[in-house]
């Protein structure tokens, strides 16, 4: 590979270790009662913010309670983002295109899996509902959106990534463009 290729390749894997020291996701909640508004942030070890407050107003409609001891993929997630950046380390030391593609596949793999975990602890939370909650209402969910913004009673409830959820796309993106690059324009290095 190019000697740029393997450059940006060392600053997209030191990019991944930044997500230990950021949080990964935001759920952001407005509502008329709380001007200041609630939410939480999820780091790829831990949660954090106005979890207390949400449980409570939760436990009116039914909601589970979130609690982030139990929920063991922020037990586990360290590993595999751990894994993930020593194949990086791997990929630059010994500059082949093959360790390339194989993690992009791998980052690909873990980013999919990531996202639909995700989307399923979500769904869980909104449509699992205690049929003897004190507010119920026909056919309703809260499942928060996975992506953007949604009425949920007299809240919003906003879903977006937070600085860790952006260095992961954007370390994506560029591995995923040096993965072309090296591909189909520098066919002469190694493979």
């Amino acid at each position: 590979m190019k000697k740029s290729t393997r450059s940006l390749l060392l600053i997209a894997t030191l990019g991944l270790i930044a997500i230990y020291f950021f949080p990964f996701w935001e759920i952001a909640l407005e509502a008329p009662q709380y001007p200041e508004g609630l939410g939480f942030n999820i780091w790829i070890h831990k949660m954090t913010g106005d979890l207390r407050t949400i449980n409570g107003l939760n436990h009116y409609i039914g909601m589970k309670t979130i609690e982030p001891d139990s929920i063991s993929e922020l037990r586990y997630m360290p590993y595999i983002l751990g894994f993930l950046i020593f194949f990086g380390f791997i990929v630059f030391i010994f500059n082949k295109k093959i360790l390339l593609l194989i993690w992009v596949i791998l980052l690909l793999i873990a980013g999919t899996a990531g996202a639909v975990d995700f989307w399923m602890w979500e769904y869980d939370y909104g449509h699992d509902l205690d049929p003897t909650a004190a507010i119920k209402v026909p056919g309703m969910s809260y499942q928060p959106p996975f992506i953007g913004s949604k009425k949920l009673l007299n809240f919003v409830a906003h879903s977006y990534p937070d600085v860790g959820g952006i260095i992961v796309f954007v370390v994506g993106i560029l591995l995923i463009s040096l993965l072309v690059y090296e591909y189909k324009f520098n066919k002469v290095q190694n493979a």
